[in-house]
């Protein structure tokens, strides 16, 4: 299993079968257009009358926040090229303006039906069931005391009204924080009059004022009022405000109110090669993210013209980037209104999941390096408990005889056991080296906090490589035993995050496998030091290694098919971007490879052309848990290859990314594996199908079985009489994909 560097990089021979094809820009699909489409399939979750109400308002929630994200991001990252005339294409074709007007169109359309199904299905929903999120004009006068005494007594001292006039400037507004924006008539006779004394004053005779005020985050968005009967009703804060603002320009007449809302470029740009302290470098960019380049202004709908057009100049604010909502702005806010009330109304939120105990420990995490010495155990979050990846840290902290503890981290929680385990461990004098990615988008600051913490108690921690995120997960525990020293190793495709382990679906793979363990010492080396490997035993690393091996495997299936012989490929993967990999697909799927690709994401392949992808289906499934795992699957005339990564088939991940790609090859490990594989593939309910034309569609259920695959694997992980710890025939899964041939 040894691969060199040499021998992953020969090419193999050139194909040529693209000649009928007008363009290369023809056989894509535009990246963010594609990342748009994903997020109306979570949309379109929210919008499901077969899901429980609740849960549709985290869809709906989920879909907001995406899209801000991707546009304090990707679209700012399309604005920055904008601005410095790049002309250059993406692999669609498509320019950069071109990009930016295919974006604005499609979310304008996306924006007009997530606010639809907000007041068109979710509001009246809500309302059947006892739930209102009300205006405050449509309260009662007691529910109207009730707020107003919330004003008086809570908001009123938090509340800062900023003036807007010749000595006291427009604020600075911070990125995507809720404000409010006040047309005021001035009064003569109060303070805000200009003083006889001020040269200036014979200049300023303006009848009118304007005033903004930042909504406090301190606070719930939404105030909750509950009946006795009850019924639970909910009035957005700012509606309050908005009722009370004569308290807080006293003696003034407000003449209109509105909401407002802007997004920044959040994209940070480190120089890491002229950067001494990449910790204090990052610091200071996350900083200046609250100064970034005001990329979008949200209004609600009815807000006079007068204020839009006041707030748009004061913030130098076009046009075309103003979006005016029907509803109230910045839907994240219905996350928090299903956390207050999910336990008060359990009919209406998914069936509670408890993970099970991992099966291939027996439930039993007491001596856990005992068991991974035995054989290697498997590992699947969230529908088994992440415990013994908590346990595996903690006691190597503990133990006496391990010497050890190596780690990469990229996410983890805010309360986090495994930091805490690692303190521990280098409280208790063993050697603990840490790698902490400091440019995990929107988590630098708590890593950063993290890293500070660790190198106070004495661990090593570096910051990862220059110009490379370190995206792997993987910890290393060197103990000693009777015969000598042992490595242990945690390997996955998902975070160590024990809170986000409870909603992403992951594996991970526990071995002490001699491969496993010189490999990932030599991995740990590269990080720390200057070592490079010649050659690796199990573990296959980017940004190196890993794009030849994944194209040497593609093309080895598209030789065997040439040559009439049985060729397979199975990818799930988050996204797929990558176009050499793209095309060396289409060449497979022109050779005879049958090709099933789950793709959660963006996916920039285009299925079922004739004579090009007709091979290839592309499926994106979406439920209760964020699908995040990596699986690569490749017939091999039978030895079935299978590997699980931390890297999805994007340029970032193989040419800028510190990656693993690692085999499973216990059987009953691999049968856990491909199990997973084969129930997405019958999914029936969660899946959606992508077409040639870019668009996804539900399967239709016309003489087929239901099947969701989420709640079948809950059902596996639970039921205790198909324990994965029982032998599994390592062909259990042909039959499955002959049952597949034809779908």
């Amino acid at each position: 299993m040894a691969v060199t560097k040499r021998k992953i990089s020969q090419k193999t021979k050139k194909y040529d079968d693209y000649s009928n094809l007008p363009s290369d820009s023809a056989i894509y699909f535009n990246r963010e257009l594609s990342w748009l489409e994903f997020n109306d399939r979570i949309l379109h979750e929210a919008r499901d009358t077969k899901n429980p109400l609740l849960e549709r308002l985290k869809f709906l929630s989920i879909t907001a926040s995406n899209l801000d994200e991707f546009y304090i991001v990707r679209v700012a990252s399309l604005r920055d090229m904008q601005s410095v005339n790049f002309s250059g294409q993406d692999i669609a074709g498509m320019t950069i303006s071109e990009q930016l007007a295919s974006i604005d169109e499609k979310t304008r359309q996306s924006m007009a039906l997530m606010y639809s199904t907000y007041n068109r299905s979710l509001l009246p929903s809500l309302k059947q069931n006892n739930i209102f999120i009300d205006s405050y004009d449509s309260l009662d006068s007691r529910k109207k005391e009730i707020c107003d005494y919330y004003f008086k007594s809570v908001l009123y001292p938090i509340l800062t009204p900023m003036a807007v006039d010749a000595s006291r400037p427009f604020p600075l507004i911070y990125n995507r924080m809720l404000n409010l924006c006040v047309f005021i008539e001035r009064k003569d006779d109060q303070l805000l009059k200009p003083n006889d004394d001020d040269e200036d004053a014979d200049q300023d005779n303006t009848k009118y004022n304007y005033a903004t005020l930042q909504i406090p985050n301190v606070v719930p968005r939404m105030y909750l009022i509950s009946d006795g009967n009850g019924s639970k009703h909910f009035v957005p804060v700012e509606q309050i405000i908005q009722a009370n603002l004569g308290m807080l320009f006293y003696g003034q007449e407000v003449i209109s109110s509105g909401c407002y809302r802007i997004m920044r470029n959040a994209d940070l740009d480190i120089d890491e090669d002229e950067a001494e302290d990449l910790l204090k470098v990052i610091e200071e960019q996350v900083r200046k993210r609250r100064y970034g380049e005001i990329i979008r202004l949200e209004v609600e709908e009815d807000i006079q013209p007068e204020l839009l057009e006041f707030i748009a100049t004061e913030l130098s604010i076009a046009s075309k980037d103003v979006f005016c909502v029907n509803g109230p702005i910045d839907l994240t806010f219905l996350m928090k209104v299903y956390s207050t009330i999910d336990e008060e109304f359990p009919s209406l939120c998914y069936k509670p999941h408890t993970p099970a105990l991992a099966s291939m420990f027996d439930g039993d995490y007491s001596n856990i390096f005992e068991k991974i010495r035995q054989k290697d155990r498997l590992v699947h979050h969230p529908y088994e408990t992440f415990e013994p990846v908590l346990e595996f840290v903690r006691q190597a902290a503990n133990d006496p005889n391990v010497l050890a503890i190596k780690q990469t981290l990229y996410r983890v929680s805010d309360v986090s056991p495994i930091i805490t385990s690692l303190l521990e461990a280098a409280h208790n004098g063993k050697q603990v080296m840490v790698l902490v990615e400091l440019k995990a988008r929107f988590d630098e600051e708590n890593n950063i906090n993290w890293a500070k913490k660790l190198e106070n108690a004495g661990c090593h921690v570096i910051y990862g490589l220059v110009g490379l995120k370190t995206h792997s997960k993987i910890t290393l525990v060197v103990r000693k035993e009777d015969d000598g020293i042992r490595r242990y190793l945690h390997i996955a495709t998902g975070n160590y995050n024990d809170f986000t382990a409870k909603i992403y679906t992951d594996i991970g793979l526990f071995t002490a496998s001699e491969g496993f363990g010189e490999d990932a010492s030599e991995f740990f080396n590269m990080l720390s030091g200057f070592s490079i490997p010649d050659s690796w035993r199990r573990l296959i690393s980017a940004p190196i290694w890993m794009k030849d091996y994944f194209i040497k495997k593609i093309r080895r299936e598209a030789d065997n098919a040439k040559e009439g012989k049985k060729a397979r490929i199975i990818v799930k993967c988050n996204s797929l971007v990558d176009p050499e990999i793209i095309r060396d697909l289409y060449v497979a799927s022109c050779s005879g490879v049958k090709i099933d690709l789950i793709v959660r994401g963006i996916c920039c392949l285009k299925p079922g052309i004739p004579n090009l992808s007709e091979n290839i289906t592309v499926r994106s499934i979406t439920g209760r848990f964020l699908e995040h795992s990596r699986i690569f699957y490749f017939w091999n005339e039978g030895h079935e290859d299978l590997f699980l990564s931390s890297a999805d088939w994007m340029p970032r991940n193989l040419d800028r990314r510190v990656e693993l790609l690692f085999p499973v090859e216990d059987k009953d490990c691999r049968a856990r594996v491909m199990e997973i594989l084969k129930e997405e593939l019958e999914d029936t309910i969660r899946a959606h199908f992508l077409s040639s034309d870019g668009k996804y569609h539900k399967y239709d259920l016309r003489g087929k079985a239901k099947l969701d695959s989420q709640e079948r694997l809950i059902e596996l992980a639970q039921n205790e009489d198909n324990k994965r710890n029982k032998t599994i025939e390592t062909n259990s899964f042909e039959p499955a994909l002959s049952d597949l041939e034809d779908t």
